[in-house]
């Protein structure tokens, strides 16, 4: 690992299978079906290894789409907040099922949809999510995302044969996700039993240690039982958890009231998420020496935040980010010009490879 040129995304397989397998066995179990979301998780050079353990994908986008299409193949289910006229012939063309954010939609573009036999949804919002961020709650006052009025939802049952239900969270709490499920089943029962399929999205932490798997399995397959619908979970963070680090070096180390290292990576440029929700990246904790660990951009809040270390930091010593798969790669940027970490993939039997390197020539085709 250490002939590898710092930053770097490393992803594990070993700890990507488990992951995989408890998503596997959800679906032997429960009968429902698992889509990994792209736009938490997009790095097709591991898609590979993950298709032998999913169903497909899910995307928000044409490019999402396509790369799905392209790349893990097998079943492509097609969503966007709003589809434009000059891409939706493109999308068609790689879709499965198309899902519409919105009954306009469907009316502009749905005979298209029908003409190529394409499968079609709506996507149905149940004005309540679990969601802790304004920004990313999808019941929030005048949402844009789906409807949620049962007349026009059952006006489109002639065009539509299932829904998109995207209200969870990074929910790890499964008692939650049964009594939200049960308040979609009491509003909304008498129209899903006449869908063919049901997406509960993603949001749903399945993976996580300790989630009680198997009380999932009874509850997604006594629903699709009760409304004689093929469910579909869309699992984004939960497909990825704990699989991948971002291994960085340490250039600089200051003392202004604390101890401040300066490492080749950016929370901006590589890991926005943590900025924009103001959360902390997943530093070591294990030691006597505490270090705010910061980026390299001139940004003056490029901070990953607080780590614990067993010995006092040197300039090249190297740091691993644990947890760093998820929204980060699909979102990295070339803010302040600085270098893109590269991609890299630990087997199984412990080799590492690098599969992607980002270069000035990169960032100079993104720009003109």
């Amino acid at each position: 690992m250490s002939e590898l040129q710092t930053p770097y995304y490393l992803i594990d397989l070993a700890k990507l299978r488990v992951n995989m397998e408890r998503i596997q066995y959800l679906r032997e179990q429960s009968g429902a079906k698992c889509l990994l979301a792209l736009k938490c998780f997009a790095t097709w050079s591991a898609f590979d290894f993950m298709r032998p353990f999913m169903d497909g994908t899910t995307s928000s986008s044409l490019f999402e789409l396509r790369l799905g299409h392209e790349e893990f193949g097998k079943e492509t289910h097609a969503y966007s907040v709003g589809w434009a006229d000059h891409e939706i012939d493109e999308a068609l063309g790689y879709s499965d099922k198309i899902i519409f954010n919105s009954l306009g939609q469907l009316d502009r573009f749905g005979a298209k949809a029908a003409a190529r036999g394409i499968t079609m949804g709506l996507r149905l919002n149940p004005r309540f999510s679990t969601s802790g961020f304004d920004l990313a709650d999808p019941a929030r006052p005048f949402s844009r995302l789906g409807e949620w009025d049962l007349p026009r939802l059952e006006s489109a049952l002639d065009r539509i044969s299932g829904v998109m239900i995207h209200y969870n969270c990074e929910n790890a709490d499964f008692d939650l996700f049964d009594a939200q499920l049960s308040r979609i089943e009491a509003e909304f029962g008498g129209f899903l039993e006449k869908l063919d399929w049901v997406s509960l999205g993603g949001g749903i932490h399945f993976t996580g240690e300790g989630y009680p798997l198997d009380k999932l399995a009874v509850r997604l397959k006594a629903f699709q039982q009760k409304f004689g619908v093929q469910l579909f979970l869309e699992p984004g963070e939960a497909s990825i958890t704990k699989s991948t680090s971002l291994e960085v070096t340490v250039l600089d180390v200051i003392h202004h009231g604390k101890d401040v290292a300066i490492v080749d990576s950016s929370i901006e440029a590589h890991m926005l998420d943590l900025l924009i929700y103001r959360e902390t990246a997943k530093l070591p904790q294990e030691g006597d020496h505490l270090y705010q660990i910061a980026g390299k951009t001139c940004l003056a809040g490029d901070i990953f935040g607080e780590g614990r270390f067993p010995a006092p930091l040197q300039i090249g010593d190297r740091i691993s980010i644990a947890d760093a798969a998820g929204y980060t790669m699909v979102k990295k940027n070339w803010f302040n010009g600085v270098a893109m970490p590269s991609i890299a993939i630990k087997a199984e039997d412990g080799t590492i490879r690098e599969t992607r390197r980002f270069t000035y020539d990169d960032y100079k085709s993104s720009l003109s």
